[in-house]
């Protein structure tokens, strides 16, 4: 029995895991266009050295600005927050920010771990179909006239290992877009981590320049 025929002939087993299979497809696409191209800066460290210097000579709202240009980017939403809060606290900016990181982790992470489920169920989609076919060619056999049977009996294994072939078919693709993109999705988390951190040591950076101006000008009188 060929591949095609098994497709056509078993759809109530087949069907179920082509669905499956377009729904890992579907979530693999997103995610890779998320996070390889929606969320990341594409040179975070000039971005970084651009905040800094406008926030170095007192340029706040043109920092802002610059992080309203990048709506998408969580790094950049998360260095705006800290920018908008800088007239306050450090406890307080410092809880702004780790409320704003784990938003943006788990806007980052979300849907990615379907992948692993649907890996899983297709795999036991598969198997239920192999246990499926395998019962079918057995009572095929069982009733079957003498010289059938080996015939009806290759055609009950042929679909039981084309069921457990279409379900690892699935299965494999997307234990693999599972693992890149779980990698990716951690290099983006500890990105938001260090943006975090480097935003907020710019305003502190700010504030301890200021006070030493002002403690400079004091002496001076």
């Amino acid at each position: 029995m060929g591949f095609m025929e098994f497709i056509r002939n078993n759809l109530s087993h087949v069907l179920p895991i082509l669905i499956a299979g377009a729904v890992a497809i579907a979530i693999a696409v997103e995610r890779y266009y998320a996070l390889f191209v929606k969320y990341p800066i594409k040179n975070v460290d000039a971005f970084f050295a651009r905040i800094s210097d406008l926030v170095m000579a007192g340029r706040l709202a043109e920092a802002v600005t610059v992080c309203d240009q990048m709506s998408e980017k969580p790094s950049a939403q998360i260095v705006k927050l800290a920018l908008l809060r800088a007239h306050q606290p450090e406890e307080l900016i410092e809880n702004g920010l780790a409320i704003a990181v784990n938003k943006s982790a788990q806007t980052i992470q979300k849907r990615t771990q379907f992948l692993a489920t649907i890996a899983n169920v297709a795999t036991l989609l598969g198997l239920l179909g192999t246990i499926a076919g395998l019962i079918s060619a057995f009572e095929a056999v069982g009733a079957a006239d003498p010289s059938q049977k080996s015939v009806l009996l290759a055609n009950g294994i042929s679909v039981a290992m084309n069921a457990t072939m279409l379900g690892l078919a699935v299965a494999i693709p997307a234990m693999v877009a599972f693992s890149f993109l779980t990698n990716r999705t951690n290099r983006l988390t500890a990105e938001i981590d260090q943006s975090a951190m480097e935003a907020l040591d710019v305003l502190k950076q700010k504030f301890y320049s200021a006070q030493e101006n002002t403690l400079k000008i004091a002496g001076k009188r």
